[in-house]
């Protein structure tokens, strides 16, 4: 357990919080007569845990200390966080959820095709368009927390919602192009070794007699 793998568990952590205080619209605080609603509460926590997410992967690729346990866990928090920062907000009717099955189905899709990558020994690598979506996410997430009683911001927050929309299809489709151009050269691949394998040897009687 390790600095990267320490950040990525706290970011778990901080889905649990993110929901109830979503969901309760609770804490609301005066402090020094300035008063801190929920969706204060709520925007600081996202945006820590999204801060984690940068950190753990910068600081294991500066260390060198990248790990099993860091590589499965990390996408797994990620998936958490914007599911515990979306779901709620649908139950809230501050965004639709036909957007929060796209934005989520995402991810289920992409983490469904790196398993059977996988399986065949290969890996997707992340894209730019994918760490894009990630940060219009965080973005969009925000907006609409603060919309809750701040409407003036539902502009802003729509905005980001589509383009976290279409960033998430399109980033989908480029996964799955990537995805299926590697699992098309591995079937090619072993269709000719396969090929090799059977095709008849030339057998040294018949060199002689030609």
């Amino acid at each position: 357990m390790n600095l990267p793998n320490s950040l990525t568990v706290l970011r778990i952590f901080f889905v649990p919080v993110l929901v109830v205080i979503l969901l309760t619209r609770q804490p609301n605080w005066n402090f020094l007569g300035v008063p801190i609603h929920f969706e204060v509460w709520g925007v600081l926590i996202l945006l820590i845990a999204a801060a984690t997410d940068a950190a753990d992967g910068y600081i294991a690729r500066k260390r060198r200390e990248i790990t099993t346990l860091g590589i499965l866990l990390d996408p797994i928090a990620d998936k958490l966080l914007i599911s515990a920062a979306f779901v709620p907000l649908v139950w809230m009717h501050l965004v639709p959820a036909w957007m929060v099955v796209i934005i989520i189905g995402r991810e289920f899709v992409v983490v469904g095709l790196r398993e059977i990558a996988s399986v065949e020994g290969l890996v997707i690598p992340a894209s730019a368009l994918g760490k894009t979506k990630m940060i219009l996410q965080v973005l969009a997430g925000c907006a609409v927390i603060l919309t809750a009683n701040h409407p003036a911001l539902k502009t802003l927050g729509t905005t980001l919602l589509w383009l976290v929309v279409v960033s998430a299809v399109l980033s989908a489709i480029h996964y799955f192009q990537m995805f299926w151009s590697q699992i098309n050269s591995r079937v090619q691949e072993r269709h000719r070794t396969s090929l090799l394998m059977v095709e008849p040897k030339e057998k040294p009687q018949d060199a002689v007699t030609r």
